[in-house]
């Protein structure tokens, strides 16, 4: 797929999602001065997750970045719904994916 010669009516668009726990320092961090590095306390407190979606394509240099506060299907499908409004001029994308949790969701357009 990579190997591919850049063609816009055939966008290869690698697409990912991964959730994060957001989290906020509980003590002011000691900031680096001349030979020390700043320190930091390992105790922090959490400030609830998110997921991040994203989209590239590697052959044109482009991205696109969804954050969504929680991780569902329809936020997937809202996200691929993105993806195809961005390549509406193309005959197909061609979506290279590794995420087995929506592999059999049936995508239509």
């Amino acid at each position: 797929m990579y190997k591919r010669v850049l063609n816009p009516e055939y966008p290869v668009v690698c697409m990912d999602e991964s959730p994060k726990q957001l989290i906020s320092e509980t003590k002011v961090p000691i900031l680096a001065s001349p030979g020390r590095p700043a320190i930091y306390d390992y105790e922090y407190r959490r400030c609830g997750v998110c997921n991040i979606f994203l989209a590239c394509e590697p052959l044109a240099g482009k991205r696109m970045v969804k954050i969504t506060e929680r991780r569902k299907k329809s936020d997937w499908a809202h996200f691929i719904e993105d993806i195809a409004r961005k390549y509406k001029s193309a005959r197909k994308i061609i979506l290279v994916m590794d995420n087995l949790r929506y592999t059999y969701s049936r995508i239509t357009l």
